[in-house]
């Protein structure tokens, strides 16, 4: 990984990381760009068990990702920690949405990698939502493609998009839907949750033949 990642960790998280992914027999695969800002979305998500899988990789990568929470929790004696586990207070009640204060973010800082869930939740949602794509396109930053396959046991690094400063509805859908292309066929830890947008005639029967 290159030098431009925002990194953190050392030699015993890193082997940390290694170890959990191998008793849990997943692995990494794909390229992750060398670059310093990106949002990175990752996806399905239906489980906790995605996350014990995701700080495998983070840990095993040495790379820091920030993931945002209500300002609320960031109070003594949660603050200090909620920080250096990579929390970003984001204030729902401020007149400047989600996606203002976490470009503001962006702006503020020379090293910033975002993790987004673009799910929402792990119950079967409708629809994704476009936040993220809204950040990384006002933000001027990359969007990392990551995906959790349970059925290769693997974290992917699938694709690294550039939406553009100025973007159109029909740019956007394009892109929307080169990121769905990804996650076709993906097998997530609990079939029934699968989000609308990822599902196809194949797996909806046997979340039918399974209910």
């Amino acid at each position: 990984m290159g030098g431009a990642v925002p990194r953190r960790g050392n030699a015993f998280s890193r082997w940390l990381g290694r170890l959990l992914l191998r008793l849990m027999g997943w692995r990494i695969t794909g390229h992750f760009p060398d670059v310093p800002k990106a949002v990175v979305i990752g996806a399905p998500h239906s489980s906790n068990w995605d996350g014990l899988v995701a700080a495998g990789v983070v840990l095993a990568l040495q790379v820091r990702i920030g993931l945002m929470a209500k300002d609320a929790l960031f109070r003594w004696p949660f603050a200090g920690l909620l920080r250096w586990l990579g929390g970003i207070p984001i204030d729902r009640h401020s007149a400047r949405g989600v996606v203002d204060q976490s470009v503001d973010r962006f702006r503020e800082r020379e090293k910033l990698f975002l993790g987004i869930a673009p799910e929402g939740t792990r119950t079967a949602a409708e629809q994704w939502r476009t936040g993220f794509y809204l950040i990384a396109s006002r933000a001027r930053v990359p969007v990392i493609v990551a995906v959790i396959d349970y059925g290769r046991r693997e974290l992917r690094f699938a694709d690294v998009l550039y939406p553009g400063e100025h973007y159109s509805e029909a740019e956007m859908g394009a892109d929307m839907q080169r990121i769905l292309s990804h996650y076709r066929g993906v097998v997530p830890r609990r079939p029934e949750r699968l989000s609308l947008p990822l599902r196809t005639p194949e797996n909806n029967a046997d979340i039918t033949r399974h209910k």
